[in-house]
């Protein structure tokens, strides 16, 4: 009996089908948000039971597989999705990039690649990943990826093949993709006839450029249940249809689906090198073929950083020329460390912390990971060098990186630098939780949380500010908090401006900035005993929510912006010196050269900028 009523439900679902067309049809799931356990688990196995009941040509899961990136949240969602009878094609989203236990090394490692290629008769299908890669910012897409994406769609496509592109991406090309303007200029150059994107859990229809795009529907939507888009390919058309679990497939769109070039987009004008009022010049010192997460280290000659092909890289500050690069196998997202005396630097890996020669790159060490990647900034203070992983804080020796303790009570991965004062290290984690350690002996000294359950709200990504009584920190929950140093009680909470997790403080202790997403910069006087706000400066950026560290450096307060802007901020006047666009994307840190006194940035998109003051010379 069992079988029998399953058998009629499969023909019921059959039939409530659109017709079948003499093309292509596919299924495309997005922004499923799969836990083990939770009803969007118990949905997405209905669904792919209901899709394994009629006939596809592919099925495209279009990212936001799960809700925190874990290895065990991702193994659970691939278990249901093996599932699939079809060809399959699986995309990662925001929730697989910007939150991963393995430095989003754990999605290809189970599907092989996080894009994809198919051709289905005279139609390529295409999908590329979207970030953001291990930070909050705007969504990315990687600069090897536009070159893949080019050279594949030029493979295809070669002279003589009449043949179609359809595109996939889990965010839409708009605003909120900081290159969507170089993506859909690629797009243009092809006969791209669609777009289809999930990320916001809607069905909207808009254009990128003069491409049709879609965003399609989540596994749920709220007033409309548990579903998936069909999309039919014909000769001459492509229709989007809603298909709600056991109901009716309703039509939403339909497009023209013809060969066609497309009209570009005018692109960002962008500053390589720029002269600002009062001497100041921001000049261009690399741009990499690779995009790069990772600050910037120095020693006397060079700035070291990592880029997302996993190349350690050394850029010879004076000829902006490479001077070494080494392979580590995988996206680096933490900051190199120059370890004491300046003749070795430490490049934290995916599984690994590898120690190279300052000058040359040959390696000198290697101490593999126990668990986990490093994607924490580290710091080399006095005679320790203290590096976040995942779970656990080390200090290791500052000359060999050699392990002296491992703090491993924690129960995420560390990811902003920690700031140790005295014999205190002060640092966050993804679990909930701010932590102050022994330096010598990595005993606990006290742990504190803001109340809230959930990891994402947690100082996972933010830089203590500290003086010699207080802590003060930023977070998601959009509060600053100041809290006792000895013994981390609550000294006060304040939400009266939204803040995040970009902060800094002033060099003589006095006060703390934050910048605000609403595009301000806030200073707080760091000598109350109450919350006491001293000044708001509009830095002119609107919305913003990119981490980058806050930095004062001679009287001028440095900040970043998620789309490449810099700004400067007279510390005692607290006003606008100026502000000066140098890309498009999130501006990584702002780090201080010590040996010139040169303030550095990278930029998601693989430059890298230094600002000298000229009158200072």
């Amino acid at each position: 009996m069992k079988r029998l009523i399953a058998s009629l439900m499969l023909a019921v679902c059959a039939v409530m089908m659109p017709a079948p067309v003499q093309g292509q049809r596919l299924a495309v799931l997005a922004d499923i948000h799969v836990t083990p356990g939770n009803e969007a688990d118990k949905m997405l196995r209905e669904a792919v039971a209901e899709i394994n009941a009629s006939a596809y040509d592919l099925v495209v899961v279009n990212g936001d597989l799960t809700n925190e990136g874990s290895d065990a949240e991702l193994a659970n969602v691939k278990s249901i999705l093996d599932g699939v009878r079809h060809p399959l094609a699986v995309l990662p989203g925001n929730h697989e990039d910007t939150w991963s236990q393995s430095a989003t090394k754990t999605f290809v490692d189970l599907w092989g690649n996080d894009r994809f290629v198919r051709q289905l008769g005279d139609v390529v299908i295409v999908g590329i990943n979207c970030g953001p890669y291990m930070k909050m910012g705007d969504g990315h897409v990687k600069q090897e990826d536009l070159h893949w994406l080019r050279r594949t769609l030029d493979e295809y496509l070669s002279a003589g093949t009449a043949r179609r592109v359809l595109s996939f991406n889990h965010y839409p090309l708009q605003d909120d993709l900081d290159n969507y303007k170089d993506y859909v200029n690629l797009l243009a150059d092809y006969p791209v006839i669609a777009h289809l994107n999930g990320h916001y859990h809607t069905w909207r229809e808009y254009v990128a450029g003069d491409i049709p795009a879609a965003m399609t529907c989540a596994l749920y939507m709220k007033g409309d249940g548990y579903g998936y888009a069909i999309v039919d390919i014909s000769s001459d058309w492509i229709k989007i249809y809603n298909k709600r679990l056991g109901c009716e497939a309703e039509p939403m769109y339909a497009w023209q689906a013809r060969r066609a070039r497309h009209q570009r987009l005018a692109a960002d004008s962008v500053a390589v090198s720029t002269a600002l009022p009062g001497g100041y010049v921001v000049e261009r010192v690399w741009a990499d073929s690779a995009s790069v997460f990772t600050r910037l280290a120095f020693d006397s000659e060079r700035v070291f950083f990592g880029n997302s092909l996993g190349q350690a890289r050394a850029v010879n500050k004076r000829s902006s020329q490479l001077e070494w690069q080494h392979a580590t196998g995988a996206s680096l997202f933490a900051r190199p460390v120059v370890l004491k005396g300046a003749k070795r630097v430490a490049v934290p890996c995916s599984d690994a912390i590898e120690v190279l020669e300052a000058a040359t790159g040959r390696p000198v060490k290697r101490y593999a990971s126990a668990q986990g990647p490093y994607v924490a900034d580290g710091l080399l203070t006095g005679d320790a060098y203290i590096q976040g992983g995942y779970k656990r804080l080390e200090r290791r020796h500052p000359a060999t990186a050699k392990l002296v303790w491992s703090y491993d009570s924690l129960f995420n991965y560390c990811q902003a630098a920690p700031v140790v004062d005295g014999r205190d290290v002060i640092f966050g984690a993804w679990d909930t939780n701010l932590r102050s350690v022994d330096l010598n002996t990595g005993r606990l000294n006290w742990v504190w949380n803001n109340g809230s359950p959930a990891n994402l709200l947690g100082p996972g990504n933010v830089v203590p500010v500290v003086t010699a009584d207080r802590v003060y920190i930023v977070a998601p929950d959009r509060y600053m908090t100041a809290i006792d140093r000895r013994t981390g009680a609550t000294l006060w909470r304040d939400n009266s401006v939204r803040y995040r997790e970009s902060m800094g403080g002033s060099a003589d202790g006095s006060r703390v900035y934050a910048k605000t997403m609403d595009g301000a910069l806030v200073a707080i006087n760091a000598t109350s005993d109450t919350f006491k706000m001293l000044w708001s400066v509009d830095l002119g950026l609107g919305y913003d929510h990119a981490p980058c560290v806050v930095l004062e450096h001679d009287g001028v307060v440095y900040a970043g912006s998620r789309r490449g802007i810099v700004c400067a901020v007279d510390a005692l006047s607290h006003t606008l010196l100026w502000s000066c666009r140098i890309g498009s994307s999130e501006v990584n840190g702002l780090d201080l050269d010590p040996y010139t006194g040169d303030v550095y940035m990278s930029l998601i998109e693989g430059t890298i900028y230094r600002i000298h003051r000229s009158d200072r010379d």
